[in-house]
């Protein structure tokens, strides 16, 4: 009996420890599980911009892709749509949006959006027909020549000057094929672009050997640089756009930003 006894008494022993190691080991697992990820959302209007913003492209093109991953590196995941500049531009001043891209400094839009860190530089540049060179110093130099340009396009307060005052004459087209068509027949001479934008016009929507017969002058018109843009009319517009320009600041310090950037160049070479 005592012997009974002594193994009933080692056996609840070992329940007993084998039950206060379960309990141990079920609480530990508890606790090492991680918390659910809950990444805060945002819509992001811009529009068609190609090479820089398209429905059409890879990533929505390179700066569209570009400024959904800034975002993403600082737990915000930003949902792009696509809608024409002055519709998008309209509605996210109201605050039906959490951010705009990208757009170019003007005073007056400072009344309605705060601004992010420069995150495009565009440089604005005349092309013209190889057979045809020109050169020029000042807008005074464009007087022979007719240019073509896109309607109700700004070109940079000296060009617009100049088209003011009746010193440059300017035929405007619906979009950059139109205008490369007119260039291509003589109808006009000149035209004002950015560079990465008309090297992609051409590559899209011209055959090699018209592409052949085109060229830009090196001289700039226009550097300008633009920026993601950020409502006042919603309350959380001054913290979204430290974050952005936190996002902003490692990507160029870590080289992603020249990476993106050199998809650009690389498009124009290919």
């Amino acid at each position: 009996m005592e012997s009974t006894l002594k193994h009933l008494r080692k056996g609840l022993g070992l329940l007993s420890t084998l039950f206060v190691m379960t309990v141990a080991t079920i609480s530990s697992m508890s606790l090492s599980v991680p918390a659910q990820a809950s990444d805060e959302k945002i819509t992001v209007t811009v529009g068609e911009w190609p090479p820089f913003l398209s429905q059409e492209l890879k990533g929505n093109g390179v700066v569209a892709e570009m400024i959904v991953e800034i975002f993403a590196s600082q737990g915000i995941g930003a949902e792009l749509t696509f809608l024409p500049w002055g519709r998008g531009y309209h509605e996210a001043s109201l605050g039906q949006f959490q951010a705009m891209g990208v757009w170019m400094h003007k005073q007056e839009r400072e009344n309605d959006f705060l601004y992010s860190d420069p995150v495009l530089k565009e440089q604005f540049v005349f092309f013209h027909r190889k057979d045809k060179p020109f050169n020029w110093e000042s807008m005074d130099d464009l007087r022979s020549y007719r240019l073509g340009g896109g309607i109700k396009y700004s070109y940079g307060p000296e060009l617009d000057a100049a088209l003011a005052d009746g010193r440059v004459i300017m035929d405007r087209g619906a979009n950059d094929k139109v205008n490369f068509q007119k260039l291509l027949t003589d109808r006009v001479q000149i035209y004002p672009q950015e560079m990465s934008v008309g090297y992609f016009a051409l590559s899209r929507d011209f055959s090699p050997e018209e592409r052949s017969l085109i060229t830009h002058h090196p001289k700039a018109i226009l550097n300008n640089l633009s920026y993601v843009l950020f409502p006042k009319a919603l309350e959380g517009s001054a913290e979204l756009v430290a974050r952005f320009n936190k996002g902003l600041k490692e990507f160029r310090e870590s080289g992603e930003y020249e990476r993106y950037m050199n998809r650009l160049t690389d498009d124009e070479t290919s």
